[in-house]
C-alpha cells in the first residue's frame, strides 16, 4: 500500500495501467488531489446531490426537484419552496458529489438560483468513476458493482421522471412520492459508487487522512420510506403561456397556418394540421401531390414544416458523395446551436435523415414557387420552449399541453397520432412567426430554423417590397420612400452586375433576359440574397422590383411581420404612354411587357399587403405612399420611422 504522497502524484496517461473490465483493480497511481482528500475526510461535510427537471435542455427546461443527502439525512426541495435550507447546506459543505453534475445539475442550479455559493470541492462521479473503469450511466455502474436496491423503480429513468412530474402537476401526489423516491435512490447510489471508486483508487488511512465510508450513511436513507407530501407543496407549474395571451391582436390571431410533421417517404403518412387562429383540424397525409394540393386549396399565410429545408453551408448535395462532405460536414449552424442549448436534434444530413431533408427541400421549393412562405420548425424544441410536454413524456400529456396552451379542435377528444400533435405544434410555430415572436437560427447560405421566442425584442424595422408591371410606378414609389429615409435597393442592380461581368450593356432587354436566366439557373432566392447584401443591417429598407411569387415568399420568410408587400397598379394605356416617354432602347412596349420575366407580375397583386393605383400625379402617389406608411407604423410604432414621418 503506497503512502499518501505517492497516491496524490498522478502519472501521465501513457504510464497508467490498462484496466480490465472483468475484475476490480487497485490503482494507487490514480490518486486524488490533496484538496479532494481533505474535503472527504469528514463525511458529515460532504453533500450528495441530484436534480430532476422538466427536460434535458438547461437553456429552456426548468428545475423541479433537488434531492440531497448530508450526514445520512436525505432532503428535498421542490420548485416553489423556500430555497434557504438547500442553499445553506450547499454553502456550508466541504465537498459536493454529483453524477454528471458538471454538465447538468450545476447548470440548472445556477439557472434557478443565480450566483449561489457551492462547496469548494466538486466531485463529478461520471468522470471519477471512469478513471477506475466504471463507465456508462449511474444505473449501469450500480449494476456493475452489484447494487440492486431500486426495488419497484427499475423502469424509472429520466424520461419517466418528467412524466411523474407532469402527473403531479395535475394533482397526483403519488407520482410525486414516486419521483422523490427515484431521486432518493440516485442520491443513495452515489454514496455507494463513491466508496467503490475510493476502494479502487486504494485511498487509505495514514497520519493525515481517515478513510471515509459513505455507504454506512445510506442504511437509514434506504429504509426511510416517504409517506406523504404536504398539500401546501402542491403547485400547478405547467405553462401559463396561451394562444390568446401571446397572439391576441397580432396577425396570427385569425391567420390560417398549416403545420406538417413530414416523414422521409411518401410510403409513411405525415402529420397534418390546418389551423385557423387557434382552431386546429388534423389528419394524416401521404403523397407530395396531396400535401401540395391541400396547401394550394387553403392558401395559408405560412406553411410550417417539421423537416430540414436546407443543407449545411458549402454542401451541394444531400448524399454522402458530395465533394464537400468532409470539409462542411452534416450539421447546420441551427442544429449546432440547439445542441449547445441542450436540445437534442439529428444532423440534417445524417444518412437516416437524408431522405427527409431531400423531400422537405423539394416540397418547400414547390410551395414557395406560388408565393406561399414556408418555414422550418422543430416541434420538440418548440414544446420545450413553450412548456408543453414532448410526446416522449406520453401522448396524453402532449395533447393536454396543447389544450392548456389554448388550441381547440377535434383532436382534444379524438384518438390522434403523435404525428398529428406534432403537426399542431409546427402550426403553432407558424403563429409565433406571424406575430413576430420568433428566433431565426441560421448560418451562411442556410435557411433559418424558426423557434418560438416568448420574450422577443419587438419590431426592429420595416422592409417594403414593391411589385408592379412596367411603368406602373414601382421605382417612383421606391424613390419616394428613399427620400423618407428608407435604404434603397433593387433587383436590377444585381442583374446589371451579372450583365457587365458577361461583357454586355445593361438595357431593359438584357435585364429581362439575364433576369430570366438567373431565375432558371442560380434561382430566385440567390438573387434575393444578393439584393439584401446591399442594405445589410438597415432598419428601414425598400426593395424595388419584385417579379416572382417566390420573391414574396422569400421576404416574408426572412422578415416575418416586418415585411410589407406594396403592389402598384396602372392601366395598360397609361403605362404604354409612360413607356414611350421614358424608353430609349427601341423595344416596343408590347414586347417589353410580355417578356417571360414579367409573366408572374399579376400574381403578386394577390399576394401583396397593400395595392395602390397610380394613375394621376407624382404628388398624389406621394400622398398615398406616405399615408400607407403612417398607417402601417400605427401598428408597429417604429421609433426610427416615426422620426421621419
Amino acid at each position: 500500500m503506497l503512502p499518501l504522497h505517492d497516491i496524490l502524484a498522478e502519472k501521465p496517461k501513457s504510464d497508467r495501467p490498462q484496466l480490465q473490465s472483468n475484475r476490480v483493480l487497485r490503482q494507487p497511481s490514480l490518486g486524488l488531489d490533496l484538496g479532494i482528500v481533505s474535503a472527504l475526510a469528514d463525511p458529515t461535510g460532504v453533500i450528495f446531490l441530484d436534480v430532476e427537471t422538466t427536460g434535458l435542455s438547461w437553456y429552456y427546461d426548468e428545475l423541479t426537484i433537488v434531492g440531497w443527502a448530508r450526514g445520512g439525512n436525505y432532503h428535498t426541495h421542490l420548485t416553489g419552496d423556500d430555497p434557504a435550507r438547500l442553499l445553506n447546506s450547499l454553502a456550508s459543505a466541504a465537498a459536493l458529489v454529483t453524477f454528471n453534475g458538471t454538465l447538468f445539475d450545476l447548470r440548472f442550479l445556477r439557472k434557478t438560483f443565480g450566483q449561489l455559493t457551492l462547496p469548494p470541492v466538486h466531485i463529478d462521479l461520471r468522470y471519477l468513476a471512469k478513471r477506475v473503469g466504471l463507465t456508462g450511466g449511474q444505473k449501469a455502474i450500480e449494476r456493475s458493482i452489484g447494487l440492486s436496491e431500486r426495488i419497484g423503480l427499475e423502469d424509472v429513468d429520466g424520461a419517466e421522471a418528467v412524466v411523474l412530474w407532469r402527473r403531479f402537476q395535475r394533482g397526483d401526489e403519488n407520482s410525486l412520492i414516486r419521483l422523490i423516491d427515484y431521486n432518493r435512490h440516485d442520491v443513495v447510489g452515489m454514496c455507494e459508487i463513491l466508496d467503490e471508486v475510493l476502494d479502487r483508487l486504494d485511498v487509505h488511512p495514514d497520519l493525515l487522512f481517515r478513510r471515509p465510508r459513505f455507504s454506512v450513511q445510506t442504511n437509514a436513507m434506504r429504509s426511510r420510506a416517504i409517506q406523504t407530501v404536504g398539500r401546501t407543496r402542491f403547485t400547478r407549474t405547467y405553462t401559463t403561456s396561451t394562444f390568446d395571451k401571446l397572439f391576441g391582436g397580432s396577425p396570427a390571431e385569425h391567420a390560417t397556418v398549416i403545420g406538417v410533421d413530414l416523414t422521409g417517404s411518401e410510403k409513411r403518412p405525415s402529420g397534418w394540421c390546418l389551423m385557423h387562429g387557434k382552431e386546429a383540424v388534423t389528419c394524416t397525409v401521404s403523397s407530395d401531390e396531396e400535401i401540395i394540393s391541400r396547401i394550394l386549396a387553403e392558401r395559408p399565410a405560412v406553411v410550417s414544416i417539421d423537416s430540414p429545408l436546407s443543407m449545411p453551408h458549402g454542401r451541394i448535395r444531400v448524399e454522402d458523395n458530395d465533394p464537400g462532405r468532409e470539409e462542411f460536414g452534416i450539421m447546420r449552424r441551427c442544429e449546432r446551436e440547439l445542441k449547445r442549448r441542450g436540445i437534442n436534434v439529428y444532423p440534417c444530413l445524417l444518412p437516416s435523415m437524408q431522405g427527409l431533408t431531400r423531400r422537405g427541400m423539394r416540397l418547400a421549393n414547390c410551395i414557395r414557387s406560388v408565393g406561399i412562405p414556408v418555414i422550418e420548425s422543430y416541434p420538440g424544441a418548440a414544446q420545450d420552449i413553450i412548456g408543453i410536454p414532448r410526446k416522449g413524456a406520453g401522448i396524453e400529456f402532449l395533447k393536454q399541453g396543447l389544450v392548456d396552451f389554448g388550441i381547440r379542435g377535434p383532436f382534444a377528444g379524438d384518438a390522434v397520432s403523435h404525428d398529428e400533435l406534432d403537426a399542431i405544434t409546427s402550426a403553432i410555430v407558424g403563429s409565433f412567426f406571424l406575430s413576430g415572436k420568433f428566433e431565426a437560427l441560421r448560418g451562411p447560405s442556410e435557411n433559418a430554423l424558426i423557434i418560438p421566442d416568448l420574450k422577443p425584442n419587438g419590431q426592429n424595422g420595416m422592409v417594403i417590397g414593391i411589385s408592379g408591371r412596367i411603368c406602373a410606378g414601382k421605382t417612383t414609389t421606391a424613390r419616394i420612400l428613399e427620400k423618407c429615409g428608407f435604404a434603397y435597393t433593387r433587383f436590377s442592380l444585381v442583374i446589371d452586375e451579372e450583365i457587365t461581368a458577361g461583357g454586355e450593356v445593361a438595357t431593359r432587354a438584357t435585364r429581362q433576359r439575364v433576369g430570366t436566366e438567373i431565375n432558371k439557373t442560380k434561382g430566385q432566392r440567390w438573387l434575393c440574397e444578393k439584393v439584401l447584401v446591399r442594405v445589410a443591417r438597415e432598419k428601414l429598407t425598400v426593395v424595388d422590383g419584385l417579379r416572382f411569387p417566390e420573391d414574396h415568399a422569400f421576404f416574408v420568410e426572412r422578415f416575418g411581420s416586418e415585411f410589407v408587400h406594396l403592389h402598384i397598379n396602372a392601366s395598360d394605356r397609361l403605362r404604354a404612354a409612360r413607356y414611350v416617354e421614358s424608353e430609349q432602347d427601341g423595344v416596343s412596349f408590347q414586347i417589353a411587357d410580355n417578356q417571360p420575366v414579367e409573366a408572374n407580375i399579376d400574381e403578386l397583386s394577390g399576394l401583396a399587403t397593400i395595392v395602390l393605383t397610380n394613375e394621376t400625379t407624382v404628388a398624389e402617389l406621394t400622398n398615398k405612399v406616405l399615408n400607407c406608411v403612417r398607417t402601417l407604423n400605427q401598428g408597429q410604432n417604429l421609433k426610427c420611422l416615426s422620426q421621419l414621418l
